[in-house]
């Protein structure tokens, strides 16, 4: 069948009930939270249209059941998907444990949003960062195209080897926003995806599992070591499946770092998910300008792109990080990887980390140049004025 795509004009929330529709998902367990609720509202028409088969909506009372609810209906074999952010994602903290120990691929939408107190409910990464630790593989999206693309490529990563998977857009700069968003038709959406093969399942009677049981202190170990090698496998996974995408519907995501107008460039601005697109467009207007600059923009966060890294950091003089994040007594996140990553490699480029857009705060073509103009004059003295710039503090 050829590739016709379908464009529809749809919010980033939209865009992913969409996905998980086209994506023939079998249960969805949520609760609303602002800015994830018209996600579900979305699937909750979709089922009350009869516009899909098959598909079990579990209303529960908190984002800790629906997590749990999502794990059940995997353990039983179903395709489980759900969506939450900020404080709803806090509560599940316990869960998604659960569900990466027990090798459920349940894929999830987190709307990044700012944690309380102070109540925000604005754009922030801090809610999802916070949660890396847990085995769920991360994908960043800078716009809807993106959010509707993360969703089906997730689902495929994480069942194939057998992790959960978060597809993190931010709070209205994409969720509430509409855009065009090319949707694939179902029939070439099923050849990409196909049904879901469990790695083992409740249902299944004759050949019956215990899951989530007592591991002695002789077996709990290789448990964690066995959840590592996935997440491992999972960096070809993605690529091998980002390839795919991108031959059958013309959009690529075989690199887990994109970059852009990277070849020549003394540095790179580096982050993760809307404010790229912000960060491209300065790239642009910096280049007209004189500047050798370009961006480098991490799609996955976990599994961690350590090698692709490594590859950009020794062909270029200096690394701007952009976190949209903090994690309290450190730095930003995704700068703190970074260093971690290219503590033991020859490539020494001077890294420097600027917090920007905390709660929502906006990061504007301005604010790129401005830390442009900063990090060029680093990198000319040769050393760093301050490793942690808070670029957004009032002064």
């Amino acid at each position: 069948m050829e590739y016709k795509p379908i464009r529809k004009v749809v919010s980033g929330n939209y865009a992913a009930a969409y996905a998980a529709k086209h994506a023939r998902v079998e249960v969805v367990a949520a609760y609303p939270i602002t800015p994830q609720t018209s996600i579900i509202e979305k699937i909750a028409e979709f089922i009350a249209n009869g516009e899909v088969e098959n598909l079990q909506y579990v209303a529960v009372e908190s984002e800790h059941s629906a997590m749990a609810a999502c794990i059940g209906a995997s353990a039983a074999g179903a395709r489980a998907f759900t969506a939450t952010s900020a404080q709803g994602l806090a509560l599940m903290h316990e869960m998604l444990h659960w569900a990466s120990g027990a090798r459920l691929p349940i894929v999830m939408v987190d709307v990044n949003r700012a944690m309380a107190p102070p109540w925000s409910v604005w754009d922030d990464q801090t809610d999802s960062l916070a949660q890396r630790d847990t085995g769920w593989m991360q994908f960043y999206a800078e716009n809807n195209q993106e959010v509707y693309d993360g969703v089906l490529m997730a689902f495929k990563v994480a069942e194939t080897v057998n992790l959960p998977a978060m597809v993190v857009e931010s709070a209205f700069i994409l969720s509430h926003t509409y855009d065009i968003v090319e949707m694939i038709p179902q029939e070439l959406v099923d050849e990409f995806l196909p049904p879901r093969k469990p790695l083992y399942t409740l249902t299944d009677f004759d050949n019956p599992v215990s899951v989530g049981a007592l591991g002695t202190p002789a077996d709990y170990y290789e448990f964690r070591y066995k959840i590592e090698k996935a997440m491992e496998k999972a960096r070809k996974v993605i690529k091998e499946v980002g390839k795919e995408f991108g031959e059958m519907f013309g959009r690529d995501y075989s690199q887990m770092i994109e970059l852009y107008r990277t070849d020549d460039a003394d540095f790179v601005f580096m982050g993760m998910g809307s404010l790229m697109g912000t960060v491209k467009q300065a790239v642009d207007i910096l280049r007209e300008e004189g500047y050798k600059v370009g961006a480098a923009k991490v799609r996955w966060f976990r599994p961690f792109p350590k090698d692709e890294l490594y590859e950009l950091a020794k062909n270029v003089e200096g690394i701007a990080v952009l976190d949209r994040n903090f994690s309290f007594g450190q730095e930003g996140i995704l700068f703190n990887e970074a260093k971690g990553v290219l503590y033991n490699t020859d490539a020494r480029p001077i890294i420097k980390n600027y917090i920007v857009g905390l709660g929502g705060r906006d990061f504007t073509v301005s604010d790129v140049k401005k830390i442009a103009e900063n990090m060029k004059a680093v990198i000319e003295k040769g050393e760093l004025d301050v490793e942690v710039d808070w670029y957004h503090l009032k002064r």
